[in-house]
């Protein structure tokens, strides 16, 4: 699946489209979200060329250092924090301990926005691509953070082999080496960043690439209907924020303020 979707950035609001709710009224953070501190450091970004199964869009492998600790979602955002938060569940394959899913750019932003009013004492966001594959990799330079191989895979994520194209409750298969679960598979998670068909003129800081400014935002992972090839570490995808898709979630990264 290369799919394009179509894609415009939208103010922040609290004013959700239809079929997402309103933010609930509530004090703290979900108490189900774990987050895991990522270490700063330093990886190379992308693929090499003869990595199997590549695609263009994956190069040139360039050098990122985030000089940056922060924290991210242990697990996708399942549908009960979304629930819990937003009062209203979009997704299609309804399980509270499942990925939401069915949402847009503009949704997990209204969710984001709703995060930081919950908790002033952190600022919670999507994460940089960058950081999406550097969390990911958690220090390997594998296809996928289990090894090469589609049994590594089977380790660690839901793809189409192993699934009945149904997401998977959030966390059941092995985390990677910093604690992160379903990097691969189950659904595509959204990014901060435009997506570029190659890293030429990629930041090397870990920042966002925001500018130019492009119709099409970064996915991550992979999801229950990919094939092992869409799971590794290096994959991408084109979304339009507006599109809403049954196998496209997120996960949360936030820094203390």
């Amino acid at each position: 699946m290369k799919a394009t979707y179509f894609f415009g950035l939208q103010a922040i609001s609290l004013v959700l489209l239809f079929g997402c709710g309103n933010p609930a009224t509530i004090n703290t953070i979900p108490t189900e979200m774990n987050f895991v501190e990522i270490p700063s450091g330093s990886f190379f970004m992308g693929s090499p060329a003869d990595e199997e199964g590549r695609y263009a869009d994956e190069g040139p492998m360039h050098e990122v250092n985030i000089q940056y600790s922060f924290e991210m979602l242990s697990t996708e955002v399942t549908q009960s924090m979304w629930e819990e938060v937003m009062g209203s569940n979009p997704s299609v394959f309804v399980n509270p301990n499942s990925p939401v899913e069915s949402i847009s750019y503009s949704d997990c932003k209204n969710f984001i926005e709703a995060m930081n009013q919950i908790d002033p004492a952190y600022f919670y966001r999507l994460p940089t691509e960058a950081e999406w594959e550097y969390a990911c990799r958690a220090g390997t330079a594998t296809r996928y953070y289990s090894g090469n191989d589609q049994e590594n895979l089977e380790q660690i994520g839901w793809f189409d082999k192993n699934s009945p194209s149904t997401t998977a409750e959030c966390g059941l298969l092995s985390p990677n080496l910093w604690g992160l679960y379903d990097m691969s598979g189950n659904v595509w998670e959204w990014c901060e960043d435009y997506y570029h068909d190659n890293y030429f003129g990629a930041p090397t800081d870990g920042s966002a690439w925001v500018e130019p400014a492009e119709p099409n935002m970064v996915s991550r992972g992979g999801s229950v209907g990919s094939s092992s090839r869409r799971c590794r570490s290096a994959a991408r995808d084109a979304c339009d924020p507006n599109f809403k898709y049954r196998f496209l979630g997120f996960r949360l990264v936030r820094v203390l303020k």
